[in-house]
This record gives C-alpha cells, sequence and structure tokens, in this order.
C-alpha cells in the first residue's frame, strides 16, 4: 500500500510540474516553429567554413532559431559539419540550440526562476565563448579530419526539415500566408515529434526523484561544510556527472535541476546539469557513431570542460551581483517546498494561460490534420511516425535536416 501510495504521489508530482510550464512551453514551440517557417536555413552549411567571429555568430543565431531537442541539435550540427563547416561553428550550433532557445528560459523561469532564465541565456553566449577558446588552443586537425569523413554507423534515414518556408518577400507577408502557418504547425508538430518523449522522462524522472529520495542524499552528494570556492567547483564537475548518467536531456532536465536545486545543490551547480544535456550517455554513443572514438572524446572532454568553467563562473559572476544589490536576490532561495507548490492546482493565471495554450495546440493539430506534410522530401516520415521512432532513430533522422538544399521559397 506505501509503494502504491508513493508512486501515486510521484505521478501527481510529475503532472504537476508538467501543469505549471504548460502554455510557456507551447509558446516556446509556437515562437520557434514561426522562426523556423519564415526565415531561410538553405545557405547555413554554406556560410559556416570558417571559425571567425561572423560564422560564430551565425551558428549561435541558427543554433538559437532551431529546436531545443538535444538528439535533433547534435544531429544537425553532424550535417553542418561533415558539409564543411569548421568545428567550433557546428559546437556553437549545438550549444546554441539547447542553451539559447526561447522555450527553455521560459520553463526555467515558470519552474526556477528569472535568475536562472538570465543565468542560462548569458550563459549560453559564455559557453560559446570557452568553447571557441579551448577548441582554438587544443585543435586537433588531424582528429577532426578523421571525423569529418568517418562513416556513419547504422542506416540514415531521410526527414526533411527545412524547405518549408512561408511564401512572402518580407516578415509581413509571411505573417499574413494562411500556407505559411500551415509551415508553422508542422514545424511545431515535428519538434514536439522529436521532444515528447525526453519530457515525459524527464517529468518523471523529477517527479519520482522528488518524491522518493531525501534531501540528505543530495546533501551528502553535494559538499558543505568547506570554503565556498571549493563548494562551487565540486558542485560545478558533480551536476554534468549526474547528467550523464541520468539519461535526461533538452526540456527535460529541468524540473530534475528544480529537485537538485531543492535538495542542496549550488546555484552554479544547478546551472552546469542544465548544461549538461549534450553529454548524457545515449549522446556519447552517438558521437561514437558520427565520427568515431578519438573526435567524440575530444568534443566531449572539450564539452565537458566548457560547462564547468562556465557554471562557475556564472556562478561567480551572479554571486557578486547578489553582494552588490542584495534586494534583488541574483541567487533564488532554494524552494524546499517545489513539490507541494507544484502539485497544488488553482485557477489562476497559470490555468488560465493553459487553457488557452490548449487552444492554439487545437488549432496547429487542426492545421496539421487538414495539410499534412506531403512533400518533405524523398524518404520524408511524418510526426507520427517519427514519433513511433526510437531515440537513435530519431537522430538519424533529424541528421538529414539539412542534407539538401532544395529550392528556397521567399527571402530570408
Amino acid at each position: 500500500m506505501f509503494i502504491l501510495q508513493a508512486i501515486g504521489q510521484a505521478l501527481l508530482a510529475s503532472v504537476g510540474m508538467a501543469w505549471q510550464v504548460m502554455w510557456s512551453l507551447v509558446l516556446g514551440f509556437l515562437i520557434s516553429g514561426m522562426i523556423q517557417a519564415y526565415v531561410s536555413r538553405a545557405a547555413m552549411s554554406r556560410a559556416l567554413g570558417r571559425a571567425g567571429f561572423k560564422e560564430v555568430a551565425l551558428a549561435t543565431g541558427f543554433g538559437a532559431a532551431s529546436s531545443s531537442c538535444s538528439y535533433a541539435a547534435i544531429a544537425a550540427a553532424k550535417s553542418i559539419f561533415k558539409r564543411g563547416a569548421h568545428l567550433i561553428p557546428a559546437l556553437a550550433f549545438m550549444f546554441a540550440s539547447t542553451n539559447l532557445v526561447i522555450e527553455l528560459g521560459l520553463i526555467l523561469w515558470q519552474l526556477m526562476g528569472w535568475q536562472f532564465a538570465l543565468a542560462e541565456w548569458l550563459g549560453g553566449i559564455v559557453l560559446i565563448a570557452i568553447m571557441t577558446l579551448l577548441v582554438k588552443l587544443t585543435y586537433p586537425k588531424k582528429i577532426v579530419e578523421q571525423g569529418r569523413v568517418f562513416q556513419e554507423q547504422g542506416d540514415v534515414n531521410a526527414m526533411h526539415h527545412g524547405n518549408e518556408l512561408a511564401p512572402g518577400g518580407n516578415l509581413w507577408e509571411k505573417v499574413r500566408s494562411s500556407q505559411g502557418w500551415v509551415y508553422v504547425a508542422h514545424y511545431v508538430a515535428m519538434d514536439w515529434s522529436m521532444i515528447w518523449k525526453d519530457m515525459i522522462v524527464g517529468f518523471l524522472i523529477a517527479g519520482f526523484l522528488g518524491v522518493l529520495v531525501p534531501n540528505t542524499f543530495w546533501n551528502a552528494l553535494f559538499i558543505k561544510g568547506v570554503p565556498l570556492p571549493i563548494q562551487v567547483v565540486e558542485n560545478a564537475i558533480v551536476g554534468p556527472i549526474i547528467a550523464v548518467i541520468s539519461f535526461v536531456c533538452s526540456i527535460g532536465n529541468v524540473p530534475l535541476a528544480a529537485v537538485l536545486f531543492a535538495g542542496g545543490i549550488t546555484f552554479g551547480g544547478a546551472i552546469a546539469f542544465i548544461y549538461a544535456d549534450l553529454i548524457v550517455l545515449p549522446i556519447l554513443d552517438i558521437y561514437r557513431k558520427y565520427y568515431g572514438w578519438r573526435l567524440a572524446a575530444y568534443i566531449t572532454g572539450v564539452l565537458f570542460a566548457t560547462m564547468v568553467l562556465t557554471a562557475i563562473i556564472v556562478d561567480a559572476v551572479f554571486s557578486g551581483l547578489d553582494r552588490l544589490l542584495p534586494t534583488v536576490h541574483f541567487i533564488p532561495t532554494a524552494n524546499s517546498h517545489f513539490l507541494q507548490q507544484a502539485t497544488t492546482f488553482s485557477f489562476d493565471y497559470t490555468a488560465v494561460l493553459n487553457i488557452l495554450s490548449v487552444v492554439v495546440i487545437a488549432v496547429l493539430i487542426y492545421l496539421n490534420v487538414k495539410h499534412p506534410m506531403m512533400h518533405m522530401g524523398h524518404g520524408a516520415h511524418s510526426g507520427h511516425d517519427i514519433a513511433s521512432m526510437g531515440e537513435e532513430e530519431q537522430v538519424q533522422a533529424a541528421g538529414q535536416t539539412m542534407s539538401h538544399d532544395g529550392p528556397e521559397r521567399g527571402n530570408v
């Protein structure tokens, strides 16, 4: 009886966390779909052949405009890299796709506070800057070129995810186009099909850990009673390690980060955990299949070092701002009643916004049903087919996102 009660509480906590972020998630997907439908990406890889400031900035912008799915991000970055882009813009694209996207910031704001959203967005810029410096200092040209020509393991299926552009010569014309809104619905459906499993798993893991794992466990895992700099560094290292073995990536790791923060991890440690969605175990294996062991190991090392260093810097900056402006509270107080609040349902602004988001979802579903994806390139899959794929199949399919340079419709 006790076991069933605990499972019920864990499931309720998972549903409650999902309810708290529902409207912001829908808004984020909608904005992401609009950007993809209204902005052409056909010439992206051709513009990223060097590692200069312009190329890195372009890759960052393209990544921020893309989906927040970690699997889709690494697949798209692989396609950019293997078509001639420098390694640095490819990695910048990955970081931007998983740290600078709108929906992630909105969910962080909802679940953990504006401080975490701000730290995520600012930290995303720092991540890319530090990664660029590390790669330039350690660039293994031979290993990189071997990885570029490495024969990928496994079959690669095509999923064209980049040529549906709204008609029109400017943004206003594209927004007014009914066909453009059909494309927006298509992109939202495809983004959702790639990320829904990660999100559900993330909320379930967070719910079960929050209910079944006592805070004493987290308190023992994150050292205390030592000088603050040592604690910050240790937490920044432990955070990504927990992410690696938790298998949770992308938006799905935010609710678990909230549980960890309530359990005693430092601000920087929680940020490091959120950054680490690009080095979870399934993704590390995919790097090996894409690039071979040597380049995969190099990329993993660079990503891990970048995440830890950035988390330490972000923690130091926000701690300094917190001391300088104590009334602003740049370092939020851990919410020990996080799960209790998440499972308290009431008719408030969250409920109203969630009801509106349901209307938006209904419209998008209607557009997808009435105008199914028919011309998405050879070997295309419907959203239902994609959703039924395994994680690795989704990655392989998403890897072809940028493998075709179909005709563009409309201007950038």
